[in-house]
């Protein structure tokens, strides 16, 4: 697939921290691309400097080939988690008015169905719920007719049905051919649409690759969680143990061999959970912190 977006080697630094320590990845055209990582971790920074919002202290940008620039930037749709609109307008008004801004902008009556706002038009934005509003925001992230679109945490603070409504919608935008370019701090979210993940701790790329193979590369088997009592069992070779949060964790290829080997050295199964990995247990693996945290 072609490549549309290339970093190569982006550092920036504010005093003494190193907000972006050097990373480099590309994202093809055509998939959704997940930038994963916890407060402080740069990935905000590194966002912001693909939209052109923050210049690098060094290394480069590239966008179909070329080496980015104001013509780039400006091609690009961005939706933010919070974007101040022109009080005491409609729905209708505020696309008219954010579609003058560009020569050719997208055709609007395709906009207002791609993003279920037809019934919404003549309402006062500031009147919309949450969910409508980020489809109002969306439209308006879609308004310039962009192939390349950055969703800032678009779905934080809505409900379980609006979040999935905004699913499919993401997914609606993905069969175009365009790529996304999505920040979030729900698991399931980046499980569910992201094609590829990059989680970024400390300014640093840390894991980089498609969910699930990062989940198979990370983890065999199935996840045993137990209370953390402050004990150090022995495990079979192939199982791996990490805490967090007051919890063990472990992961084993061989449960009732493992759970065996528990019992026989008198830890207590109490508070037993078995599950399957998931981005949440990947992230608290390589941080050691949930995301959402």
């Amino acid at each position: 697939m072609k490549v549309v977006l290339e970093v190569r080697d982006l550092k920036k630094h504010y005093a003494e921290v190193k907000a972006v320590d050097g990373i480099s990845f590309s994202v093809q055209q055509g998939c959704c691309f997940g930038l994963l990582g916890p407060n402080g971790a740069g990935k905000t920074t590194t966002i912001e400097m693909l939209e052109g919002l923050v210049s690098a202290d060094s290394g480069d940008i590239f966008y179909h080939g070329h080496k980015a620039g104001k013509e780039h930037f400006s091609q690009l749709g961005v939706q933010f988690q919070q974007t101040a609109l022109q009080d005491f307008l409609t729905v209708k008004e505020t696309l008219e008015l954010f579609a003058a801004f560009y020569d050719q902008p997208a055709d609007l009556q395709q906009l207002i169905q791609l993003c279920d706002l037809t019934e919404l038009l003549h309402r006062d934005h500031r009147k919309l719920s949450g969910g409508q509003r980020q489809r109002l925001l969306l439209a308006l992230a879609l308004v310039n007719n962009p192939q390349i679109i950055f969703l800032d945490e678009p779905t934080t603070g809505l409900d379980p049905h609006a979040r999935r409504n905004f699913w499919q919608l993401i997914r609606q935008i993905k069969q175009q051919g365009r790529t996304i370019i999505l920040t979030t701090h729900y698991m399931d979210e980046a499980e569910q649409l992201c094609d590829e993940i990059l989680i970024m701790d400390k300014g640093r790329i840390i894991a980089l690759d498609t969910p699930q193979a990062l989940l198979n590369q990370h983890f065999s088997g199935a996840l045993i969680r137990l209370p953390d009592r402050g004990q150090q069992p022995d495990l079979p070779a192939d199982a791996s143990l990490s805490r967090s949060g007051g919890y063990l964790q472990i992961s084993s290829p061989d449960i009732e061999k493992t759970l065996t080997m528990l019992l026989s050295q008198g830890i207590s199964l109490e508070g037993l959970l078995i599950k399957s990995a998931n981005l949440d247990d990947l992230f608290l693996k390589l941080t050691g912190h949930s995301l959402s945290a």
